[in-house]
Order: C-alpha cells, then sequence, then structure tokens
C-alpha cells in the first residue's frame, strides 16, 4: 500500500496532467486570423455588434456548446436541492424512525448520488471549462488577433489617435467579450431552468401556489425591457470615456520629457482631469441606472417571498398540501430570488462588458486602410530605377490644382544606382515624397514605379523589404541593443550585429551601456522609444541597423542630424561606403551633408522648382543658391577648406 504523501502526490500530479490536457485544447495563436467584420450603423448596430462576437465564437464553437450545456445541467441540479428538502421533510412527516430507511434508502441513496457525485463532477466540469480554457485560452485569443489586425492598419491610422487608446481597446475588448458571453450564459439558464422548474415544482404540489410567481417573472421581464438598453448605451459611453482617459494619461507619460522642461504639469493636470470628470459624469450616469434597477428588484424579491410563503402557509393550514411542500416552496422562493440577484449583478456585469466590447469595435473592427489589392506580387528589384510620374498629393484635402497642393506634377526619374539628394523650405514636399515612396499614403494622381513596376501593384511588406531608412526622429523598441539592430535582418547572426554597429561607430558606447536590471553591452534595453540613449546614440544604433539590412534602395531622411560634426565625420566614410552601388535618396537641412549627391532635386511649394549637381546649382544662383548662402555665409567647401587653411 503507497504511503499517504506519496498517493497524495500521485493525485496532485494526475489532476495537473488533467488541468494541463484541458488547456491545450484551445491555443490562443494557433489559428489564422482574419479581419473582424466592421460594424453597422442605426438600426444594424446590434447586427453588427453581434457578427462581431460571431466572429471570434465561431472559431471554437464547441466552447459555446459546452458552455450551454454545463451551464444548464448546473441550473438543473441547483434547483434540485429544495426540492430534494422538500421530499426529506416529507419523508420525516410521513415515516417512523424505524421504517424511514427501510422504506426510503432508495431515495436517499439518490439524493446523495447526485449531491455528492453528479453535481460535483458537472460542477469541476463547469469550473475546468471556465478557468483553464475559456478565460486564458479565448480570451488571449482575441487578443492576439485584435493585435494581429490592428498593428497591419495604415500610419494614418496610428496617427489619428492615441496608441495608449488603442492599446486599452485591444487588451480589454477579449477579457470584455469572454465574460459577457459567459455570464450571459449562465444568467440565461439560471432565468430559464430556475422560472420553469419553479413553476413546474408550485404546479404539480397545487396551481394556487403560482400566481406570484408568475406576476414575479412578469415584472421582472419589464424590468429588464426597460433597464437593458439604457444601461448598454451608459455602459458603452463609460468605457469610451476610460479609453478617453486612458489614452490621455499615456499621452503625458509618453511625453513626460516635453512636460518636464516646459514645466507644464499644472496644463497637464487640467488636460487629464477633463476626463476624469466626463469618465465620472458617464460613470454617475450608469450607477443611477444600476441602483434603481436594484431597488426595484428588491422590493419584486421582498413581496415574491412574502406573498409565496404566505400562501404556502394558508394552503397547508386548511389542509391542501403537506408540511413537505411548504419546505420545498420556502427555500425555491428564497433560491429565485437569490438568482435574481445574482442575475442583476449580472446584467449590470455583461452590459459593462459589452460596452468595452462596443469601445473596442471602434479600434478593431475598422476596415483595414490601404490593404494590399487582390492577386498583387511580390516586388522584384534588380537594378533600383525609381520613377515618380505626375504625381499629385494633397492627404484627400482635394485644393484646386491652381492652388495647387503637397505635391503638385511631380516627374522625377532617378537612375539606378544614382545618389539623389531633395532639398527645399519646410513644408516643400520632401518627406511627404517619401513616404509615397514607401507606400504610406496613395498618389491621388500619377503613380510612383520601380524597376517597371507600380508600387501599387505590389505588396506593401516587399517594397519596404528592399527600402532602408534612417528618419530624423530616430525611434528605438523598448528591447535589447541587439534586437533593435537585429530588425533590419531577423537571421543576423551577433558577429553581423556587431559589425554593423561598428560601422554605424555605434560598438564603443554599446559595450558601456547597463540597463536597470543589470544587463550590460549589447543585451542591455534603451528603454520606451530608446529614451536610455542620446539623440546621437539612438541615430547609431538605426544607421547600424540599416547597414545591416542592406536593401538596394536607401533612404536618409536628416540621417545625421542627430550626430556632432566629430561623429558625423567620423560615420561619412561609412555612409559612403553604404550608399555605394544603391539608389539612394538623401533630405537634409544641413545641405553640407548633400552636396556630394549625384544631383540635388530642389522642392518649393510642391513642385520641382531645380534639379542639377551642387556646382550646376550654385552658377544658376536660383532657390538652393539662395539657401546655401542663408546657411553657408557663402563659403562653398572649397572656399572653406582655404579658410580652414
Amino acid at each position: 500500500m503507497p504511503e499517504p504523501g506519496l498517493a497524495w502526490g500521485q493525485l496532485t500530479e494526475s489532476l495537473s496532467e488533467m488541468l494541463r490536457r484541458a488547456e491545450a485544447l484551445l491555443h490562443p495563436t494557433a489559428r489564422q486570423p482574419e479581419a473582424p467584420p466592421t460594424p453597422g450603423t442605426g438600426p444594424d448596430a446590434d447586427t453588427g455588434l453581434l457578427r462581431f462576437y460571431w466572429h471570434y465564437l465561431r472559431q471554437e464553437r464547441w466552447v459555446l456548446g459546452a458552455l450551454f450545456l454545463f451551464g444548464g445541467l448546473i441550473g438543473i441540479l441547483d434547483v434540485t436541492i429544495p426540492a430534494f428538502i422538500g421530499r426529506v421533510v416529507g419523508l420525516v412527516t410521513d415515516h417512523t424512525p424505524q421504517s424511514m430507511l427501510r422504506d426510503a434508502w432508495p431515495q436517499l441513496a439518490g439524493m446523495a448520488v447526485v449531491l455528492l457525485l453528479v453535481r460535483p463532477t458537472v460542477f469541476l466540469c463547469h469550473v475546468v471549462l471556465i478557468n483553464q480554457i475559456v478565460n486564458p485560452g479565448l480570451s488571449n485569443m482575441i487578443r492576439w488577433q485584435n493585435h494581429w489586425h490592428v498593428v497591419r492598419q495604415s500610419w494614418t491610422f496610428f496617427q489619428n489617435d492615441f496608441a495608449g487608446r488603442i492599446a486599452n481597446r485591444v487588451l480589454q475588448t477579449g477579457p470584455a467579450l469572454r465574460e459577457s458571453v459567459v455570464m450571459s450564459f449562465d444568467a440565461a439558464w439560471y432565468i430559464v431552468v430556475y422560472g420553469s422548474s419553479a413553476l413546474l415544482l408550485l404546479a404539480s404540489t397545487d396551481w394556487r401556489l403560482t400566481p406570484p410567481i408568475l406576476l414575479w417573472f412578469a415584472c421582472y421581464a419589464g424590468i429588464l425591457r426597460y433597464f437593458v438598453p439604457r444601461l448598454r448605451e451608459r455602459s458603452r459611453a463609460v468605457s469610451e470615456m476610460r479609453s478617453l482617459l486612458t489614452g490621455r494619461v499615456v499621452d503625458s507619460y509618453t511625453n513626460i520629457l516635453t512636460v518636464k522642461l516646459f514645466a507644464r504639469a499644472r496644463d497637464e493636470d487640467a488636460f487629464v482631469r477633463e476626463a476624469v470628470d466626463l469618465h465620472t459624469g458617464s460613470f454617475r450616469d450608469q450607477t443611477r441606472m444600476i441602483t434603481g434597477y436594484v431597488v426595484l428588484l428588491a422590493l419584486m424579491n421582498a413581496s415574491l417571498i412574502v406573498s409565496t410563503s404566505s400562501l404556502a402557509i394558508w394552503q397547508w393550514s386548511i389542509g391542501r398540501i403537506s408540511v413537505g411542500a411548504v419546505a420545498m416552496v420556502l427555500p425555491l422562493t428564497w433560491q429565485i430570488t437569490n438568482m435574481a440577484g445574482w442575475v442583476a449583478r449580472s446584467v449590470t456585469a455583461i452590459f459593462e462588458n459589452i460596452g468595452t466590447v462596443q469601445d473596442g469595435m471602434r479600434s478593431i473592427a475598422v476596415e483595414r486602410q490601404m490593404p494590399d489589392p487582390p492577386n498583387v506580387r511580390e516586388l522584384e528589384v534588380t537594378r533600383g530605377e525609381i520613377r515618380f510620374e505626375d504625381v499629385h498629393f494633397d492627404y484627400g484635402r482635394h485644393r484646386r490644382p491652381e492652388r495647387g497642393g503637397v505635391l503638385h506634377g511631380i516627374d522625377l526619374h532617378i537612375a539606378a544606382g544614382e545618389r539623389v539628394g531633395l532639398v527645399g523650405p519646410s513644408g516643400a514636399g520632401k518627406s511627404t515624397l517619401v513616404n509615397l515612396l514607401l507606400h504610406f499614403y496613395d498618389p491621388e494622381r500619377g503613380r510612383i514605379v520601380i524597376d517597371g513596376q507600380d508600387i501599387s501593384l505590389v505588396t506593401q511588406e516587399s517594397l519596404r523589404t528592399q527600402i532602408a531608412m534612417v528618419t530624423q526622429d530616430t525611434s528605438l523598441l523598448h528591447r535589447s541593443i541587439s534586437d533593435n539592430i537585429r530588425y533590419g535582418r531577423p537571421g543576423a547572426t551577433q558577429a553581423m550585429i556587431e559589425d554593423a554597429a561598428k560601422r554605424a561607430e555605434a560598438h564603443d558606447f554599446i559595450l558601456t551601456l547597463e540597463d536597470w536590471h543589470g544587463r550590460r553591452g549589447y543585451d542591455a534595453h534603451v528603454g520606451e522609444r530608446g529614451v536610455k540613449l542620446s539623440g546621437g546614440q539612438r541615430q547609431r544604433v538605426a544607421l547600424a541597423r540599416v547597414i545591416l539590412k542592406d536593401a538596394p534602395i536607401l533612404v536618409l531622411d536628416e540621417a545625421t542630424s542627430a550626430l556632432d560634426s566629430e561623429v558625423e565625420a567620423a560615420i561619412q566614410g561609412q555612409l559612403d561606403g553604404l550608399m555605394r552601388g544603391r539608389t539612394v535618396i538623401a533630405i537634409a537641412h544641413r545641405l553640407s551633408t548633400i552636396a556630394r549627391m549625384d544631383r540635388l532635386v530642389v522642392l518649393d511649394h510642391g513642385r520641382i522648382v531645380e534639379t542639377g549637381s551642387h556646382s550646376q546649382l550654385l552658377a544658376h544662383d536660383g532657390t538652393y543658391a539662395r539657401l546655401w548662402r542663408r546657411q553657408s555665409g557663402g563659403f562653398t567647401p572649397e572656399l572653406a577648406d582655404v579658410a580652414a587653411k
């Protein structure tokens, strides 16, 4: 015979194994996600909400079936308890102590089996279903699929909202959808099972006991019909205000350096206070409705208990029902009122969660902006020739042609391997031209072609894979230095990462880094958006990432703006090597950094006004020459060298 400790260990291990097997039935990230349906408007809003729910639930239909089955079984088994109490009281009343066990043991044994074996088994299955499968699995499946869809939205989508609010909606929608489904199943079953069972039990005893409960259910249905739509609207408003509050708080924290530099904590207080007050107001609207709902239900429950109990006692007093029937009616009525209280709390929670889901749909159930058209192919870059053909763009504002736009009639041919600098005053359209090349936006007229392939007819990922870019505002991921550099080439070895860092003049400072968890060098984490590094350090890490990517087209948007002159001079040779053999588009306000380009293209008010080499444009004495004189005081690089000597 095994020792008690060993037997207990085997039992717990068997239970753990059973739970692990149950958990494996729903893997959150196993399915290929699909875009959720977009919501309806007006009369179709409810249908859109149901479609949104069904989009996720249909993927695991068996979960719905199991919730339906076990919820119903638990409701039925709970109703047996007052019936068993009434039966036991009736047996005690009808038998002597000597004859009770002899005559009634089959009934007593059946009740014991239901209470000791059947009910715990069903309850265990229900608990495992909820805790091991639905709570972690379904919630995170919804979160994962929401993220998968949202992260593929266009850049404009993220520019038009708070990142914190989007993240809050993505993460909160999963648990809210799960809770509203689970609680709706439980609440519906309790109402149906308790209502029908109570009526059947009371009617089988004496039909005169049924009017109070029939009246109670009619009033209960009326209350639900009145309060449920209003609770749903208020819950949606509360969730929307909560998302607004989250977005504003995250916005303040994300830009905390700006808040500190300008000493604007009080203004941020006002910015967040407004959201807190809006949330408080919508929350109070909701809780006033809940309070009225709960008070009415409490009055109804008290009336049900008093009326049903009084009626049962009166029927017993005139000999129409037995003591056992009275013993059944009292706990049954009490259980119905408890159920009604639980359903009331559940309905409140259900519609709070539905409000959260509806708010989440504002960011999740959104048609993907600028999706790849059907039957597109991968971009193949063999030479790197770029053509902008009559490109017009004005961010959808559709100005009249005579007023111009951000870009108006751009015709530009960049030969394979040519290094072109984009020059012009702020707002001339330089960055917009690059954003169109990266297909962050569609031209309103015209097209952009790479090696004869219209970029609107190739996948956006294949396009951006062929273009390496260093931006002026360098943002790093809150991960290790190695992870940030490896972003340029996921399969790169550590040796390749370090070589790229050396070429970007970043290796030496990386070796000195240590984060707050004691990770050093290439393992050190850089903080949110790379805040643990200086601007120049961030830009050198970004350059290393681009060097590692080794794409045939290179875009430099103020790539050395955050570097001091000494580091810029040290890195310039590496940049020259990086540009060799590639098609390069460089934007710089410091004209000295792009004066050595093969060709300079000068933009002004969305048009190309000049093109040529540095010396040609100086000789032309136009827009570029004026910009050059403004920055250099009239010195050309050759004159500067003479002055230095």
